[in-house]
């Protein structure tokens, strides 16, 4: 047995989710060989392959049709999902990627699928790194991206981290099967692309993908013991009111208090991506002179030895769903749901909220908190005390687990 297929069967032996796997397939060598191994290890199992076009390119509709026509000859159920949601604006790769992660969670979700195994080898990890090391990553950033994550409500697996690309490449060639080589590989525009330029050039001094990737990994296994005592202050310093964070500082170190910071920021504004060391220095500075800031959707605030991370106002005043929608990311509304309300921020609508002070909650919060409207009608604000038979939860996994990510 390969490698490659040792890795694999790891993979399966792991999983104790009887429901359906699924690849996502791009068509080139790296998901290719791993659906194809897959697929020759599954022992009977429903594995089946999605394909996420961004229309960006014209190829890239005969290159799913070419997954499509590898799938259909070995009887493969093969999913192409399309996004068009590019504007021409913003992080064209961030924004590809955000898509990938949603398209496919949603079409999982509605095809009861287990997981989404995704062929990032020992490569990707070496090109990872050299990419982040040039943004002067942290520990975080570093570490070795991690071989199970959970995002769009799924599980993602990487089983093919320690595995080089060459090795694929081996394999479908001996199984004469044929890959599609991206053109924008080759596109120095890239920063993989660059990354992996310079990965050649390191080469000759010793510093090899095999070394990269390695430290990568012992960074991440340095990250694991962090995330464990993070966990534990997590639990001490940080509480919920509202949909607000608490975060208690006193005693926390500075690099303890900057990782509650970041996490509590994450949570409640919704970013993907932790914010920068430069923005946090620019809140220490803010909050020490007027003991407060807005800071990537949020609005951080110093409240005698508490810092309070909540939703700014302004990050969600555009927001409306309907009542029976998830709003912000994260509230659910119970109530008379009927035709023509919608849940928007409750903005200045705090002032028709007579008891709002009882909350405990300072209106600034309770400006970003869900209401229900009808029209410009307040119809219910249930966090600020004007209930009229509504309920506001936060999702149950809100706060939950912040650094295991």
């Amino acid at each position: 047995m390969t490698s490659a297929a040792a890795a694999v069967a790891r993979a399966f032996a792991a999983l104790s989710d009887p429901r359906p796997v699924a690849i996502a397939v791009s068509g080139g060598g790296d998901s290719l060989a791993l659906l194809d191994i897959a697929v020759s290890l599954s022992d009977g199992r429903d594995i089946r392959a999605v394909t996420v076009d961004h229309g960006l390119r014209p190829e890239a509709a005969t290159e799913a049709a070419m997954v499509a026509a590898y799938c259909a000859s070995r009887g493969i159920s093969h999913a192409h999902l399309r996004w068009t949601g590019w504007d021409g604006t913003g992080n064209l790769q961030a924004e590809a990627r955000a898509a990938r992660y949603g398209l496919i969670g949603g079409w999982a979700a509605v095809q009861g699928i287990g997981q989404v195994w995704l062929g990032h080898t020992r490569d990707d990890v070496a090109e990872t790194f050299l990419i982040r090391l040039g943004r002067a990553s942290g520990l975080d950033g570093l570490s070795r991206m991690a071989p199970v994550f959970h995002r769009a409500g799924l599980t993602w697996v990487r089983p093919l981290l320690d595995i080089p690309r060459a090795d694929l490449r081996h394999h479908l060639a001996t199984q004469g099967i044929a890959w599609v080589e991206d053109p924008s590989n080759q596109d120095d525009r890239f920063a993989r692309v660059r990354a992996r330029k310079i990965l050649d050039a390191l080469s000759p001094l010793g510093v090899a993908v095999e070394a990269i990737a390695h430290s990568a990994a012992a960074l991440a296994d340095a990250r694991g013991l962090v995330v464990e005592q993070m966990t534990r202050e997590w639990a001490e310093r940080v509480t919920v009111q509202g949909g607000d964070l608490l975060v208690q500082p006193a005693g926390a170190g500075p690099e303890t208090l900057r990782r509650l910071v970041v996490a509590a920021l994450r949570i409640v504004g919704g970013g993907d991506w932790p914010v920068r060391h430069a923005a946090l220095s620019d809140l220490n500075e803010r909050l020490t002179q007027v003991g407060r800031h807005t800071l990537a959707g949020c609005l951080v605030s110093r409240e005698g030895a508490t810092l309070r991370v909540a939703r700014e106002w302004q990050a969600v005043r555009t927001l409306e769903c309907a009542t029976t929608a998830e709003w912000d990311g994260r509230w659910r509304l119970t109530g008379p749901h009927e035709p023509g309300l919608t849940i928007r921020a409750l903005g200045q609508g705090v002032a028709s909220c007579p008891d709002w002070r009882a909350t405990g909650l300072p209106r600034d919060s309770l400006s970003a908190a869900p209401a229900v409207w009808r029209g410009e009608q307040l119809v219910a604000a249930p966090l600020a005390l004007l209930s009229k038979g509504w309920d506001a939860e936060l999702r149950p996994s809100f706060a939950m687990a912040p650094f295991a990510h």
